[in-house]
């Protein structure tokens, strides 16, 4: 079965231009030209990706995003944006975006996100033949437990509310601790492709992960900080 992509686009020449490439490529489309739209076919169409506009009529893309995370939905998320203020592009990932593009983009670079992440989708989907019946993946550090089968974090015994996007690049990180990963490597690994963009993505991820995750997010005890290089994972015995 084709997966959909949901396009929430008010400039209608950016619609068709998205939707015939896309189309050419194998995938269904529906379309939304204000947010109101958008997030009612989010949360009915059943989209495997949705491209979001920030700029739409009726509400903005923000709103849009925000309100999908809120109905605690984990569709990939890439967010369109004209702006190149940093502010603009933190804002989305902040509010629980996966990805963001700035206009004019390639359409061979949006295609090659579409693709990571659905591929990224797929794989947490589909298990590993290797694990049938076999104990669940657990990775135990203190007081959190990371199950990489059922894709959760769980702190003192209550699930944490995480992104996808945030489980994968804590479980990258805890499957190796202590070894330090730049930037650039984790947008490679986590995000599923050669990255091009700003490095900053992973920071706010961080960020975010760390507000959940964390006692006191200024003073990590989990995921910390190489002045200079990257992060790491620092497993806690007992």
């Amino acid at each position: 079965m084709a997966r959909k992509i949901l396009i929430i686009e008010d400039e209608q020449h950016i619609v068709d231009i998205l939707k015939f490439n896309l189309k050419k490529e194998g995938y269904e489309t529906l379309e939304a030209y204000d947010g109101a739209t958008g997030l009612e076919l989010a949360l009915t169409g059943e989209p495997n990706l949705i491209l979001l506009d920030v700029m739409l009529p009726q509400m903005d893309g923000y709103e849009v995003c925000r309100k999908i995370r809120e109905e605690h939905s984990q569709v990939p998320i890439i967010m369109l944006t004209a702006r190149e203020e940093e502010l603009d592009k933190v804002l989305g990932l902040e509010l629980g975006a996966d990805d963001y593009m700035t206009k004019p983009f390639s359409i061979r670079e949006l295609t090659a996100r579409v693709k990571a992440n659905l591929r990224r989708v797929t794989a947490q989907q589909e298990p590993d033949p290797g694990q049938k019946g076999q104990p669940a993946n657990i990775i135990q550090s203190g007081d959190l437990m990371i199950n990489a089968e059922r894709y959760e974090a769980v702190k003192n015994g209550k699930v944490i509310d995480i992104t996808l996007r945030e489980f994968e690049l804590l479980k990258f990180l805890a499957t190796q601790p202590d070894k330090i990963f730049s930037r650039e490597k984790l947008l490679e690994n986590v995000w599923g492709y050669e990255y091009y963009g700003d490095v900053r993505t992973v920071d706010v991820t961080v960020r975010r992960l760390r507000e959940k995750i964390e006692d006191d997010p200024s003073v990590p005890k989990y995921i910390i900080t190489k002045r200079g290089i990257g992060y790491y994972f620092n497993k806690i015995e007992g």
